[in-house]
């Protein structure tokens, strides 16, 4: 088993509803909704996506079988993931991983939002205003104008800027964002 593999087995999520009768009980017990992942290179891993604001509907928004994960959530709502990010193989030619991670950008539905990645292959951006805590690992949070690293523990506000995350040792980053929509 590999370092990623280990730390994303035993993911769970546990969603609450009320009842017909207003008692409140576990919905879901279970892991991610869905997931999109490039190897150990990094993925996402769907907790919930749903409404922004508004009332709370009973059935679950994002249960297995969805589909692909999308990077933003749609319009006028609010996506909750674990999302990994793995070091950079040894050895691995920069061309063939900016190749990967533009194609892994693309079939997230984000190939569009990438306008500058001269300074990491994953810089990207979104419409979104995200709270993105980092669970496990060590990380750099790399920016147009400067970086900073990220331990657990440490909660980045990322507000629509271009950004992108690299691991700083040679074990997987584990993260938990709410991505909500702002368009």
């Amino acid at each position: 088993m590999s370092k990623m593999e280990d730390m994303l087995s035993g993911l769970r999520r546990v969603v609450t509803a009320n009842d017909a009768d207003g008692k409140s009980h576990i919905m879901i017990d279970g892991g991610p909704a869905d997931e999109f992942r490039t190897g150990d290179l990094g993925g996402l891993l769907e907790i919930w996506h749903d409404e922004a604001s508004g009332p709370l509907d009973a059935q679950p928004c994002d249960d297995k079988g969805a589909g692909t994960p999308i990077l933003s959530p749609d319009r006028g709502k609010v996506k909750i993931r674990w999302f990994t990010a793995g070091p950079t193989p040894e050895g691995a030619p920069p061309e063939m991983i900016a190749d990967l991670t533009r194609q892994a950008f693309v079939a997230i539905g984000a190939g569009d939002h990438q306008p500058d990645t001269s300074k990491h292959p994953a810089m990207h951006t979104t419409h979104t205003l995200d709270a993105i805590i980092l669970v496990k690992g060590r990380v750099r949070l790399i920016l147009d104008k400067e970086e900073t690293v990220i331990g657990p523990g440490d909660v980045v506000i990322q507000r629509a800027t271009n950004h992108a995350w690299a691991v700083d040792n040679d074990e997987p980053a584990l993260f938990v964002a709410v991505l909500v929509d702002r368009t």
